[in-house]
């Protein structure tokens, strides 16, 4: 009976999820944005992307990331640092899997249209909120990462 258990046991474990990360970013610093971006890309170098499901939560300044540099000024954010260097970085990340969570508040207290202004950005990946977001990841068993 026990190697019964022992070989649902490997099986199961065969099969297993991947490692589940969030980053978090809510820091309009460019300097900071491209040490996370460099730090998510290292972790996925290191992992495998087929063995890592990852995240990256935007809020606040941390949107600034994804914001076109057109749109700067109207009271939006002191930063816009999608330039086409972090393009590069943010579509050779998703391709490898990684998803960009965006907080739908942080849009509009800032009047910020997802179209207009933000560099590849799906209503698909926009969150009510991007702490609670956090909160649910972390709930559903994913790993916090605030570098």
């Amino acid at each position: 009976m026990w190697l019964v258990a022992l070989a649902l046991a490997i099986a199961a474990s065969a099969g297993a999820n991947p490692h589940q990360v969030v980053y978090h970013i809510n820091s309009g610093n460019p300097l900071h944005q491209t040490s996370v971006l460099r730090s998510m890309q290292n972790h996925l170098d290191e992992a495998g992307s087929d063995n890592i499901e990852m995240h990256v939560v935007l809020h606040g300044d941390g949107v600034s990331l994804l914001l076109l540099p057109e749109a700067l000024g109207e009271g939006r954010f002191a930063q816009a640092n999608a330039t086409s260097s972090i393009q590069v970085r943010v579509d050779n990340l998703k391709t490898q899997g990684v998803t960009f969570k965006v907080c739908a508040n942080t849009l509009k207290r800032h009047n910020v249209d997802r179209v207009q202004h933000l560099y590849d950005v799906d209503k698909t990946d926009l969150v009510r909120s991007g702490l609670g977001e956090l909160a649910r990841l972390q709930g559903l068993g994913f790993t916090y990462i605030k570098p």
